[in-house]
């Protein structure tokens, strides 16, 4: 075409444009501010996207006070499939923190990582774990409730109805006003580890070695067995030695007819 017309033909470029306006890539970072090694978010695994914003705005530090760098340091957060999904957003379809973070949501938000209220009530101390440990056990699961709303008290409440039963007979008429005022109150020095009822079953087997019903002999027993955590120990005069004859008795009918 250019030998015939003398006309260059066009070249087809790819040049990538940012989804973002390209004046945020001129905002000056803070002063001497370091852009963080942020933990990388792939959608991939079972990190939701709520955990992945909330720990990628706390990393971001200081630099997260500005809209337009929190969306330019977003990709530094992303790889895998997300990267994709970031880089191939339509030039200028993100303004906002709220823009990219709706998008992200909209993308890979999954309700299979999210609690429910109902994940909460069935929460149960268990007989070797510390007030402590249940309550963190416990906000650890409602880190999880994105869309569920409670108060500090609503949440204490629900703690101290997951506590054992002789805690919470104990404490029944007090109120705690947060999952703090709950440790802080209920000192597990105090408190001892719950132990159920111990039931014991009794088993006794015996003899009676009386001739005739006027003997005015008592009743012998012959085999006792208490039990205890289903093992059972059974009593050393129950155990009979065998009986002994002074005499061959292989040859008692030899004897018998020798004395006839």
């Amino acid at each position: 075409m250019r030998n015939q017309f003398g006309i260059k033909p066009k070249v087809n470029t790819y040049s990538y444009r940012t989804p973002y306006p390209p004046a945020y890539d001129l905002i000056p970072l803070p002063n001497r501010y370091k852009v963080p090694d942020f933990t990388k978010f792939s959608g991939q695994d079972d990190t939701s996207t709520m955990e992945h914003v909330n720990r990628f705005i706390i990393q971001c530090g200081e630099a997260a006070n500005r809209d337009e760098l929190r969306v330019r340091l977003f990709s530094s957060s992303l790889s895998g499939s997300a990267f994709t999904w970031f880089i191939s957003l339509p030039p200028n379809s993100v303004i906002t923190w709220a823009d990219l973070e709706k998008q992200f949501h909209k993308s890979f938000f999954s309700r299979v990582h999210e609690k429910k209220i109902t994940d909460l009530v069935r929460l149960k101390q268990c007989n070797d774990e510390s007030v402590e440990s249940f309550v963190q056990r416990l906000q650890e699961v409602k880190n999880k409730c994105y869309s569920l709303v409670l108060d500090d008290r609503q949440l204490a409440d629900l703690a101290f109805q997951g506590l054992l039963p002789h805690i919470r007979d104990k404490y029944a008429s007090q109120e705690f006003k947060s999952l703090s005022h709950l440790v802080q109150r209920i000192s597990d020095q105090d408190i001892k580890p719950f132990e159920p009822k111990r039931t014991w079953n009794k088993k006794v087997s015996f003899v009676d070695e009386a001739a005739s019903s006027d003997s005015d002999e008592e009743p012998v027993i012959g085999l006792a067995e208490w039990v205890k955590n289903k093992k059972p120990m059974s009593c050393p005069f129950g155990h009979k030695e065998p009986e002994k004859f002074a005499y061959d008795i292989t040859k008692a009918d030899r004897i018998f007819d020798f004395l006839l």
